[in-house]
């Protein structure tokens, strides 16, 4: 009992727990990088095999101290150099720890996981506990030697190895999840193993290189670590916030060799972090022109519909309150085959005709009030949602359907075309010219084009602001300006210049873009 009231032997038995739990972590690290080579159902039960397979190692270790100083005795010399059996043991585990961990990285990063028919080819398990054993003598013996250097009584040796096993098992699983989570920590880990069989190397050769410094470089580096960990989690708690969608297609657009322009530092951390394990294809792997549709399917949801659309200053449509002749000599001199027919003004519409049934219909004398009433418009407000419009779309069988505002008014209208244009691009009818046309270094572009296609067309960011309520180029440079730009004034939004071309008082036509030309050193 007088062992127990001992202050003394508390204080050691309290130390050698301590100092045991912190040699056996890189037993434990170990233990963990080599169950995950197994079956998930096996894992648990390797751990527990290998953590008492050391605990009855040291146990045993323990009780043959007087073997364990033998173990000092010098068996033979070679050159300048004596070995005793503890030195063998060393050089045994050093040189076994350094194959092990160079064989562990080599795997990781060059990607040698095997799989077959899909699944991951798991290793067997007699063979990990067969590396478990032998990593577990090693440090077992490193283990015993630090405790019977400390305490002189064999029952708190014991003790003390008892109680710190009991936690490293508790501790075991958490520990192996984590590691196995974050392949930067697994990475960390093995580069501690060498670290710590060079170590032994060293002492089984006579060069003693203190632990402080091995745990001191194991402690910043882990420091550090733990400020990575909490700088990604932080990363990753903000971009929960931005929308999948809105993630997803930055990824996707990635994958495909796309190029964003230069951002803020803080966006272009966050834009790499989040594809750092995504892998770069070049970007001839896909043509420009899928390259174009893809973005645009992948943009249509966050669209809106007034982006879409054809604008009320563009729509061809037909008054009622007009001559026969004149409404015939409108149909057969416009390309359109849909026209929304109306009374007086666009905003009194009466329904949709198509132009050849109206021209039949003419002919036979027929009002044309009364005939086009007979297929009543499909209105939808500016509000909806791009993929809902589809819905509407297919309702309307290969009509189209007119945008209005609030307050009734018809702001324009969407045919199946309109959507198809937004995912690929323009498709120019034969009174129509392009919306931009290359020209020289630079691009004229017309004032009502779509920002959005206008933003892929020029590969740029930053044009769309779904904050903003404009849709259009001339939307865009109205908003920048205290007044309305005029002819021959200029707009810069770096990379982009704009320069107006043509313009009335009410109106923007005709704008001239150019791009400033980076180096690729400035770009990356």
């Amino acid at each position: 009992m007088e062992i127990f009231l001992d202050p003394s032997i508390w204080a050691g038995l309290l130390t050698l727990i301590v100092l045991e739990i912190v040699l056996g972590i890189d037993n434990l690290v170990f233990i963990a990088i080599l169950a995950d080579k197994l079956p998930p159902k096996q894992r648990d039960k390797a751990r527990i095999i290998g953590l008492s397979l050391a605990l009855i190692m040291r146990l045993g270790l323990l009780s043959v101290i007087s073997w364990m100083v033998t173990l000092t005795t010098p068996l033979f010399s070679v050159a300048q150099f004596s070995f005793s059996g503890r030195d063998l043991i060393l050089l045994f585990g050093g040189v076994f720890l350094l194959f092990k961990a160079t064989t562990e990285l080599h795997e990781r990063l060059e990607s040698r996981d095997h799989q077959t028919d899909g699944n991951k080819a798991y290793a067997s398990f007699w063979a990990v506990v067969a590396q478990i054993v032998v990593l577990d003598a090693v440090f077992s013996l490193d283990a015993v030697i630090t405790a019977v250097g400390m305490v002189n009584h064999l029952p708190v040796m014991m003790a003390a190895v008892i109680i710190a096993m009991g936690v490293m098992l508790i501790a075991s699983r958490p520990l192996t999840d984590f590691v196995n989570a974050h392949p930067t920590v697994v990475v960390l880990c093995l580069s501690f193993l060498l670290m710590i069989g060079l170590s032994l190397v060293a002492e089984g050769f006579g060069f003693h290189i203190p632990k402080g410094y091995l745990y001191a470089a194991i402690g910043f580096s882990i420091l550090i670590e733990l400020f990575n960990q909490i700088a990604r989690r932080n990363f990753l708690r903000n971009q929960a916030h931005r929308p999948m969608r809105e993630r997803t297609a930055e990824a996707i657009l990635r994958l495909m060799g796309g190029r964003r322009e230069a951002t803020p530092a803080t966006e272009k951390t966050e834009a790499k972090t989040e594809l750092a394990s995504a892998v770069n294809l070049p970007k001839e792997a896909f043509a420009d022109e899928e390259r174009y549709m893809i973005t645009g399917v992948l943009t249509l949801a966050s669209r809106s519909v007034r982006s879409i659309m054809t604008p009320r200053g563009d729509i061809s449509w037909v008054d009622a309150t007009r001559s026969t002749d004149d409404i015939r000599t409108q149909l057969l001199d416009t390309p359109h085959s849909l026209f929304p027919v109306c009374r007086g003004e666009l905003d009194e519409v009466i329904g949709v005709v198509r132009a050849k049934e109206l021209l039949v219909a003419l002919d036979h004398g027929i009002d044309v009030d009364a005939f086009a009433s007979n297929t009543p418009p499909i209105m939808v407000p500016e509000t909806l949602d791009p993929i809902n419009l589809l819905a509407v779309l297919r309702r309307a069988k290969g009509s189209f359907v007119m945008v209005t505002n609030e307050f009734g008014v018809v702001q324009g209208l969407i045919t199946p075309l309109d959507v198809l244009e937004a995912i690929a691009g323009e498709f120019p009818d034969e009174d129509e010219t392009p919306d931009v046309i290359a020209d020289g270094e630079g691009w004229l572009v017309k004032g009502g084009t779509d920002l959005h296609s206008l933003q892929q067309l020029l590969d740029t960011q930053g044009l769309v602001d779904p904050e903003e309520d404009y849709a259009s180029l001339a939307g865009l440079l109205i908003a920048q300006n205290d007044q309305f730009p005029k002819a021959g004034d200029v707009i810069v939004l770096a990379p982009l210049t704009f320069q107006i071309v043509e313009a009335t008082d009410y109106r923007i036509d005709l704008v001239r873009v150019t791009k400033e030309k980076f180096d690729e050193d400035e770009d990356e």
